[in-house]
């Protein structure tokens, strides 16, 4: 007794588009998909999409309806899902308007949720200006910014100094911490790393694209910042990255990462400091070395917010360091 048709999904091994096809047996809808698809029938034969699993007429009977199967012809190969992310990184490589097209194609008729969002957030990032450096270019992107902003670079810029101004105001608001005969000298202590970070800019390069010899220790000249992974590790076990260049939803999503001060600012660097200041007894404060500490990449790594540890990092400064021999400038009384 034949059984009834069954309803499945169909595709060729060389494009996105589907097709309903119904057949009862596994040759009929071998006949069916090679006349609907323009494969000749000598030779073919259906696999799952998903996995590439070859079938047989037993595996056939079995398949629930609308299992999605894939149509090979003569010398063609499906090794499931993998096949499909080959064909849109061939597509990426050639042309990124082929790709989005052929991930769009994929997403009308994709049902796994998965999938969905994997196909979406594809063309979503590949749709944005990656490259697009002024407003004009890629005005979304500015999109919540004050007008002053013209380039993307002077509002990454800006974020880092704003950042780094952040920590001059907790070093300088611990001086009520600090021994009051010795406050005169925790003034001038941050009084000159005031003066070494306007020097620099408040070391906005290290997040300005333009300038690709600073920038380069934290990014490439596209954008492209890595997650260093938590204190206690060499790398991130995640792998996260980020292009904040690339669309707003990024720039929004960077702002939360942090600068984790590997030495800890609050818990080590800024009490130590104090320390120092109050018990230099006539010796010089090495105060570029806690400059290093706290504001600088010498002591900072930029992590994903998954990654910032709030526990303590159980390190200190170098005692070593804290000190030394007085030299003519700088001099703290």
């Amino acid at each position: 007794m034949a059984e009834p048709p069954r309803p499945f999904r169909l595709r060729g091994a060389g494009g996105p588009q589907k097709f309903g096809v119904a057949a009862g047996s596994l040759r009929g809808l071998l006949r069916k998909g090679c006349r609907l698809l323009q494969v000749p029938l000598a030779g073919s034969r259906l696999c799952l999409y998903e996995d590439g699993t070859e079938l047989t007429e037993s595996y056939f009977r079995a398949l629930p309806p609308q299992t999605e199967l894939v149509l090979l012809g003569p010398g063609q190969s499906w090794r499931g899902c993998a096949s499909d992310i080959e064909r849109l990184l061939a597509a990426l490589c050639s042309q990124r308007d082929a790709l989005v097209e052929a991930a769009r194609k994929l997403l009308t008729d994709e049902r796994a949720p998965r999938r969905q969002k994997l196909l979406a957030d594809l063309i979503h990032n590949l749709s944005e200006n990656i490259l697009a450096e002024d407003k004009e270019d890629d005005k979304k992107w500015f999109e919540g910014l004050e007008s002053r902003f013209k380039n993307k670079s002077s509002y990454m810029r800006h974020s880092c100094e704003s950042r780094m101004r952040g920590y001059m105001r907790e070093v300088s608001g611990f001086i009520s911490n600090v021994h009051p005969a010795a406050r005169d000298a925790y003034r001038g202590v941050i009084d000159l790393m005031a003066e070494k970070l306007k020097s620099v800019k408040y070391n906005g390069c290290y997040f300005d694209r333009r300038e690709e010899e600073e920038a380069a220790r934290l990014c490439t000249a596209e954008g492209w910042f890595s997650c260093q992974g938590p204190f206690d590790r060499d790398d991130c076990p995640c792998k996260h990255s980020i292009n904040p260049y690339s669309n707003r939803e990024s720039r929004i999503l960077f702002s939360t990462w942090n600068l984790d001060h590997v030495i800890e600012k609050k818990r080590a660097v800024v009490p130590e400091l104090a320390e120092a200041v109050k018990t230099r007894d006539g010796r010089e404060v090495n105060w570029e070395y806690f400059y290093q500490l706290l504001f600088t990449l010498d002591n900072l790594k930029l992590v994903h917010i998954a990654c910032h540890k709030k526990t303590t990092h159980n390190l200190s400064c170098d005692k070593t360091k804290i000190y030394r021999k007085r030299k003519q400038n700088h001099e703290i009384s």
